[in-house]
């Protein structure tokens, strides 16, 4: 965002193309291109555009990471991913020039001045589009756009001259968008379900129907939909799922072949299947797929629906708030703007789904997720924009879908909170299930730390601070619901009144200061003096911890009266639900339907701050002195995050996560199909399912699992090496990144960097980026550039020749097939981290072999990045020459792992790559 041009005069009736006067920019490699306004091309090195970009403002796409491919500050510009996100609001486009321009079907180029000409094409292209909208959208983006210009929006000059000037700008200028929503329309409460079994040949049937004639013949795919169905017959014992665990190979086609007897039942049983997934991207390949089930985008909009926690969509009356609070004075209308073009437009919504994630990197992702209920404090009915909630509306689309679209946190979350929901689903599709394990760690734990404190003295009183907005605690959002209760009205000032006793703003700044307030802070004061005292790295900059055991006799002390306080909280919010059920009783008369689900949405979120976080919170301390139980393993520490701390506190998990996952969802459910690539450690049969089970929690069930394993068609021993490198020292930096540099070189780009550490990745990539860009080949890097890993992921996808650096999001995320992806490197093996929590699990699930188990499925899940269709190809690198022999059932059988130096390993990369590359192109033409 930057200041705004000389004003220049501009037609009321719009209709005129009018580019701003300033040069073209593409940065790639040790190159810049700039294309004048005039036509003239000129190629110019980084140094001399580090400073030629300081003199006027050029047009380029995303600024931000522009900037760092200089080496400069972030400079003002005519950002080209701005205009597009206006242009066309929800519409998806990669911050690349090739990225936008293949968005707007224009031409693709590798070459940079072709690049610069295309965006030239693109810039007038959206202009173009803004001329052709519909008069009331054209009308209404035009007083967005003279909002946005009066803030200082460069782009307002070119977007009003192609809208026109309207009238009527109104007190909010043109912002106040709720007003053009549609309501959700109201249903009658859906009946129970029926309970028709599917048959696998109506799940092979299904699967035929959704294969189009082209796909490629994958028997196992059949196979696996027949094995799946068997999750959707009726059970025959409470607390028996049937549930199916079924590892399918990389290549198998397990999406279409879950989606096959999923929608069978739903919609024979007219209710829906949860399909949950652990990370997003899998989630958005899902709703890509289901495209083949749904092919009219109407019928799909109301049969498929994603949901996610609330505090993934925007908030109405948040949005509301931040106009009101004075937006239209500051440059925040800009970004509001942005947002008022987004909410007409979007699907649901979601600010991570079709919400340009690139967008909150250029304005800064805290000026965008405060427009989300990220504390819970959402009023319901109460609120104005109740009956236009992008929540609710979900929410209630969810109930009458056939397929729902979530993930394993919502879904665990949902199961904890609403065991008595008559809506909560029956039937489960749980994809990446080898990440149940870790899902149910976090749902599950109880952690008493300053941050959850604080959020929730904020839920319960509001803001300390007095500002304006969403933070007014529980009275300003459900006294009105209490009536004439005077219990309940004494409950409520009781509870505020209590919540007193958690930290408040600033509160790590006065831990650190050593000047706590109240009981919870002076708690956490002696937390970190005991975690110092024993921590054997007090100093690091990175988390520290110790067991919690043998307490210092002010710690005990402390905890004491913190157990008490917090008693003294409990009560009183035991006694608010109470009272608002008391109501839902006496008054069920005179309750209107939206009032009835406040209440019940109140009720919802005192029992989970209640029994998810005080009572066992209470519990922890109230049994300092005694043994942890068990099932349980308790720590302190002090979190860091580059050397600063951001938390400290008490902390309890499961040491076996997945016994409150079985107890809470797994049981009361009917059906569910667990799949994966990675669900077993091994070959072995028996062993292998045994750490399967592990990691689901069907060994806690009564009823064994159906089990059922199919292979990969994919032939990993003729299309991809394995090579442990021997002569590299894992510890020292500079040969590791020598390392990785030569490989990329040698495979010419498309490779994938794999990392143990942030600060490994970080200082392999401050010595590999010169030499890669020096090669024309782009660099990018999680924790290193500006976008979210999955925007780099998508770059990486259609970047050919670039190279991507990152740690485990994308080890397990990534799904690029083709040539993009023909080289991984890991940098060393990746060991559990030696934690206290991972110290207690390995004691109880085998020691070293757990180590092991949990090494390989890592190894495992990356190396099976390297193929995701029949002619794919690679290479993949282990740096570490440390790796065991019995870690080699990670890969799969007849693979020959091969121990080599890193000349040989070079060499090998190089021509095998070129071999297979000859191979596909001489293929593709046969088929020409």
């Amino acid at each position: 965002m930057s200041d705004s041009e000389p004003e220049q005069e501009i037609h009321p009736s719009g209709g005129e193309i009018r580019l701003p006067d300033a040069p073209v920019l593409v940065v790639s490699g040790k190159n810049t291109v700039w294309l004048t306004a005039d036509g003239e091309i000129q190629e110019e090195s980084i140094q001399t555009a580090q400073s030629r970009v300081g003199q006027s403002p050029p047009l380029v796409v995303h600024r931000l990471f522009a900037a760092r491919k200089l080496g400069v500050n972030p400079f003002t510009a005519f950002d080209i991913l701005e205009l597009f996100a206006f242009a066309y609001p929800a519409k998806q486009c990669l911050p690349t020039p090739r990225g936008v321009a293949k968005s707007l079907g224009l031409a693709l180029s590798h070459s940079l001045e072709e690049q610069a000409l295309t965006l030239y094409e693109a810039i007038t292209h959206c202009l173009k589009h803004l001329t052709k909208l519909g008069p009331d959208e054209r009308r209404q983006a035009s007083r967005i756009a003279m909002t946005m210009g009066r803030a200082g929006w460069n782009w307002a000059p070119s977007v009003l001259a192609a809208l026109g000037v309207a009238e009527g700008l109104g007190p909010l200028g043109g912002l106040d968008i709720w007003k053009n929503l549609k309501e959700w329309p109201d249903f009658a409460p859906e009946p129970p379900a029926d309970d028709e079994p599917v048959s696998e040949i109506e799940a092979r049937e299904r699967l035929k129907e959704l294969l189009h004639e082209r796909a490629e013949s994958r028997p196992q795919q059949s196979d696996f939909s027949a094995a799946a169905s068997h999750a959707f017959i009726p059970r025959e014992q409470e607390d028996a799922p049937n549930i199916v665990l079924a590892e399918a190979g990389t290549g198998t086609g397990k999406t279409l072949g879950y989606i096959a007897p999923a929608s069978v039942w739903a919609e024979k049983n007219g209710a829906a299947v949860w399909i949950s997934t652990y990370t997003k991207n899998l989630q958005r390949q899902i709703d890509d797929e289901l495209d083949r089930l749904y092919p009219n985008p109407a019928d799909k909009a109301s049969k498929v629906v994603i949901r996610k926690g609330r505090e993934n969509y925007l908030c109405l009356l948040n949005y509301e708030e931040a106009l009101q609070g004075g937006a239209a004075r500051s440059g925040d209308s800009i970004v509001l703007g942005m947002v008022a073009r987004w909410i007409m437009a979007t699907r649901d919504g979601d600010m991570g789904g079709d919400f340009p994630s690139w967008l909150m990197e250029l304005v800064g992702a805290n000026r965008i997720l405060r427009l989300a209920d990220r504390r819970g404090e959402c009023i319901y009915s109460g609120c104005l924009h109740y009956r236009k909630c992008f929540i609710e509306k979900s929410s209630r689309k969810a109930r009458k879908a056939n397929i729902v679209i979530a993930n394993h946190a919502l879904v665990m979350i949902n199961a904890a909170t609403r065991p008595d929901d008559p809506n909560l689903p029956k039937r489960y599709v749980f994809d990446e299930g080898h990440h149940l394990f870790d899902a149910a760690d976090s749902a599950f734990s109880a952690n008493l730390t300053g941050l959850e404190g604080s959020e929730l003295r904020r839920w319960i009183a509001g803001s300390d601070t007095g500002r304006k907005g969403r933070m007014r605690g529980l009275e300003k959002r459900i006294s009105d619901l209490l009536g004439e209760s005077e219990v309940g009205l004494h409950a409520l000032q009781d509870a505020i009144h209590a919540s007193r006793v958690l930290p408040t703003e600033g509160w790590i700044k006065r831990v650190q200061d050593g000047l706590p307030q109240g009981p919870m802070e002076e708690f956490l004061r002696l937390v970190k003096s005991q975690v110092l005292a024993r921590s054997g790295q007090p100093d690091s900059p990175y988390t520290v911890e110790c067991a919690a055991v043998e307490f210092v006799p002010q710690l005990e002390e402390a905890a004491g009266k913190l157990q008490k306080a917090l008693n003294a909280l409990s009560k009183p919010l035991t006694k608010l639900g109470k009272a608002l059920l008391k109501r839902l009783e006496d008054d069920a008369e005179d309750l209107d339907s939206a009032t009835r689900l406040r209440i019940e949405a109140a009720v919802q979120g005192l029992a989970r701050r209640n029994t998810m976080m005080i009572i066992p919170w209470g519990d922890m301390l109230k049994n300092l002195k005694d043994p942890t139980p068990d099932a349980f393993v308790d720590w302190l520490a002090i979190e860091r995050s580059g050397g600063r701390e951001i938390d400290m506190g008490y902390y309890r998990s499961w040491i076996d996560p997945t016994t409150p996952f079985a107890e809470t969802l797994l049981k009361p459910s009917h059906g569910a199909v667990i799949t994966s690539a990675t669900l077993r450690d091994s070959v072995e049969a028996e062993e292998g399912w045994q750490a399967a089970d592990l990691r689901t929690g069907t060994h806690q069930l009564v009823l064994p699992p159906t089990r059922t394993s199919l292979a990969s068609p994919f032939d990993f021993k003729e299309r991809t090496k394995v090579i442990v490198i021997t002569d590299v020292r894992r510890d020292h930096m500079k040969e590791v990144a020598s390392a990785y540099r030569e490989l990329f070189l040698a495979a010419g780009g498309g490779g994938l960097g794999l990392f143990t550490a942030i600060w490994r990745l970080r200082s392999v990539h401050e010595n590999i980026v010169g030499p890669l860009a020096n090669a024309g080949i782009d660099l990018f890097a999680q924790h290193q550039d500006a976008m979210d890993t999955s925007t780099l992921v998508d770059i990486f996808r259609e970047e050919e020749d670039s190279v991507l650096l990152g740690t485990d999001a994308v080890r397990d995320g990534v799904d690029v097939p083709g040539r993009s992806l023909r080289l991984i490197v890991f940098d060393r093996v990746p060991w559990p981290r030696p934690d206290l929590k991972h110290r207690a699990r390995k004691k109880i699930f085998g020691g070293s072999r757990y180590d092991d188990m949990l090494t390989r499925l890592k190894l495992k899940q990356a190396y099976g990045r390297l193929l995701r269709k029949e002619a794919d190809f690679g290479v993949f690198v282990m740096l570490d020459s440390m790796m065991p022999s019995r870690l080699a059932s990670a890969f799969p059988e007849g693979v020959e792992i091969q121990r080599l130096g890193l000349k040989d390993a070079i060499a090998l990369t190089r021509n095998f790559i070129a071999e297979k590359e000859t191979d596909f192109k001489k293929k593709s033409l046969d088929i020409v």
